[in-house]
């Protein structure tokens, strides 16, 4: 059975054209070409990103914190209780009014004093902001190092100023060693953010990254199995940009800054996912291979999953136009994935007696001073 499986996933219709097979991407004449068992590698390498990353944000991201000065809010901790750490724990964290009544009877608490205890125990989960720094600092220092390599990578070949030449000759394209590690170290440090996932800062969006990872695996492997080299490298290099180090600054409360920033974000980010992903790189993508092969499998799946990353580009944009709104306002900018810290003050809290408790997920990237620069 399970070699049956394996024949039918690596059936040549699946992946490749017709009147192709894959004798035809054997190395041969000095032509090398990817194979599947090159992948094998960035499993542990994902591995040691994981080490990579806890070094670095040990001994980098961490002294960079106290130069930027980051510093955490002293958090009251909720009372121990343990009517309200049961219902915590196996109900819910956000319970409504008639909760808080019934929890303030059973626990001999006010339902001021409930209310109280729910935000402190919601704050105490929260990841300190410290640790939302330097996981910013590690992935902006990731982001920024593979798109200069992904650049180094593209730059000087005629399908960066031509897309034509993506599929010029496909699939006899032979691999450089440049697009091999590019491949490599790309695919290593999606698996190693899957892997960390868990551990990692929960967003809002919490899900939506979830499936951008898994997209983003998919495609990178499908493209190397398939030889769709030439196109990943320009995906890859294309994404490669991001808003971290906005992350970074507005951690370390640097609001002008940050907000200067923001434009350059906001503007690089419209242009590259909403504009020269779609209108150049997929319109690669979807018409220029028709010009040499009827469509197959392979080539409905891997623009499917192009589909599924660019409706994550959008739900990520309408975000970002949020952001700008606040900005154009006057107001701060503020990241819509982030959750807010809750606090104490009497103003919450007669708002909570009215409204019922605070609700999570606030989209507020919440520091405790703000800079002026």
């Amino acid at each position: 059975m399970f070699q049956t499986l394996y024949s039918y996933f690596w059936w040549e219709r699946l992946w490749l054209p017709a009147n192709l097979t894959w004798a035809d991407l054997e190395d041969r004449d000095g032509r090398v070409y990817a194979k599947a068992s090159d992948l094998y590698i960035t499993l542990p390498l994902a591995f040691l990103f994981l080490v990579v990353r806890h070094l670095f944000e040990t001994y980098v991201a961490t002294p960079l914190a106290g130069l930027l000065n980051v510093k955490e809010k002293v958090r009251l901790k909720a009372t121990p209780n343990a009517v309200l750490e049961k219902f915590y724990a196996a109900t819910t964290k956000h319970p409504k009014q008639a909760d808080v009544e019934m929890l303030s009877k059973k626990s001999g608490c006010t339902v001021r004093q409930v209310e109280r205890w729910f935000r402190r125990r919601r704050n105490q989960d929260r990841p300190s902001l410290l640790k939302k720094f330097r996981e910013a600092s590690w992935r902006f220092t990731f982001y920024l190092l593979a798109f200069i390599a992904g650049m180094a990578v593209i730059v000087d070949k005629p399908w960066f100023y031509d897309l034509r030449e993506v599929w010029k000759g496909y699939p006899i394209q032979s691999m450089l060693p440049s697009q091999y590690w590019y491949y490599m170290i790309e695919l290593s440090f999606y698996w190693s953010l899957l892997f960390s996932i868990a551990s990692d800062v929960k967003r809002k969006d919490f899900k939506e990254q979830i499936i951008h990872h898994v997209a983003t695996i998919i495609l990178i492997s499908f493209s190397w199995f398939a030889n769709y080299i030439r196109a990943g490298t320009l995906i890859m290099a294309l994404h490669d940009s991001s808003d971290y180090l906005l992350e970074m600054f507005n951690y370390a409360g640097w609001r002008n800054t940050c907000n200067n920033i923001f434009i350059v974000f906001a503007a690089v980010f419209i242009i590259t996912r909403l504009v020269i992903l779609p209108f150049w790189i997929m319109h690669c993508t979807v018409f220029y291979p028709l010009d040499l092969y009827p469509a197959f499998f392979g080539y409905y799946f891997f623009n499917f999953m192009m589909v599924v990353l660019q409706s994550l580009h959008i739900f990520w944009a309408y975000l970002i136009i949020r952001m700008a709104q606040k900005f154009i306002t006057g107001k701060v900018v503020e990241d819509e994935r982030s959750d807010r810290e809750e606090t104490d003050n009497s103003e919450e809290e007669e708002e909570a007696a009215k409204n019922g408790p605070l609700s999570n997920g606030h989209p507020v990237l919440n520091n405790n001073h703000r800079k002026t620069d």
